[in-house]
């Protein structure tokens, strides 16, 4: 059976496949089984253990980091951020200036800023490791400063309560700076960790699926899903964009900011925390950054597989000629 291969010709099939996966047996099966083997390799495995693989594939990644190309790393990480968290807040801004509190179509600023300024961390990395290189790849660590709800406060006048932990930021970090002075290091520690930077990708996006629910989907209504699909339209065309226009490789991979993080489902309740008047719209926002969730998680592996290919074919003409 050649079951790899056809995963492989399915748009960002080694992350898509798996997470859908993960989410389908979390939908209609995750409560007994999570229950049943709670505390087993198997839900070590499957369920809760996203993060800690994930982060052997960040490591992996870096040891191919080359030190005279470093900087590159974090100048895409920067521009990606800046791209994500502007376009979120004043998308938001904008639509709670000209709807009000009924929000657009029934979406509240407090769900836009939420969905829209956070990016799923672990889903661009997968992306970055099929379609770009080292330093996509790393620009992770700087990405991931706008996992939370820090951004969304700011947005909505409630600075100053939260604040994101120095600890936090170099614990993004700390596996990057590692791996990526190893690999510099010692060349065989490079060619020991790359394939892992490929072989990881399925192991980590199952787990992520594990912690949908793809009901939500049905109790954000239209709303919920026209949330995912502007997030992963405006900010992933942007990223394309804005790379395109700084004359960035592998262009592509800027559309992997399309989506929206796995805990900004918790967003609407932090911000509502800080923010009493915010507590009318927090519960329905959850529900549709939700939905959000799910749908821009299948929704930007196939804009940025679609990129890579018209970048592909540009290239070849370029060739050509």
């Amino acid at each position: 059976m050649k079951i790899l291969q056809t995963v492989k010709k399915i748009p960002g099939g080694l992350m898509v496949v798996p997470l859908l996966l993960g989410a389908i047996i979390n939908t209609f099966a995750g409560g007994y089984l999570w229950e049943t083997f709670d505390g087993t390799f198997t839900t070590y495995l499957w369920k809760s253990g996203a993060m800690p693989i994930l982060a052997v594939f960040l490591f992996c990644n870096a040891t191919t980091i080359n030190f005279k190309r470093a900087g590159v790393t974090v100048y895409k990480g920067v521009t990606l951020t800046l791209v994500k968290v502007v376009s979120g807040i004043v998308l938001g801004l904008i639509c709670g200036a000209i709807f009000g509190d009924k929000g657009f179509i029934g979406l509240s600023t407090l769900a836009i800023v939420g969905a829209i300024a956070n990016s799923n961390g672990g889903l661009y990395a997968a992306l970055a490791g099929e379609y770009g290189d080292a330093t996509d790849v790393g620009a992770v660590s700087i990405l991931s400063i706008n996992d939370g709800p820090f951004f969304t406060m700011v947005a909505l006048g409630a600075a100053g309560v939260a604040k994101i932990p120095i600890s936090v930021l170099i614990g993004c970090i700390l596996p990057v700076i590692i791996g990526c002075i190893l690999g510099n290091l010692d060349e065989d520690i490079r060619k020991f960790c790359e394939p892992g930077a490929t072989m990881l990708i399925p192991f980590f996006a199952f787990p992520l699926g594990a912690g949908l629910d793809i009901k939500n989907l049905i109790t954000a209504g239209l709303p919920g899903i026209v949330l995912g699909l502007a997030c992963t339209l405006i900010t992933g065309l942007l990223g394309y964009l804005v790379y395109k226009l700084l004359h960035m490789d592998h262009a592509e991979v800027g559309a992997a900011i399309g989506t929206t993080a796995g805990n900004a489902a918790a967003t609407p309740a932090a911000v509502a925390a800080a923010d009493a008047t915010l507590l009318a719209v927090s519960q329905t926002a959850t529900v549709q950054i939700t939905a959000a969730i799910i749908v821009t998680a299948i929704c930007c592996p196939l804009l940025v597989s679609w990129l890579h290919k018209v970048e592909a074919k540009k290239r070849a003409a370029k060739t050509a000629s």
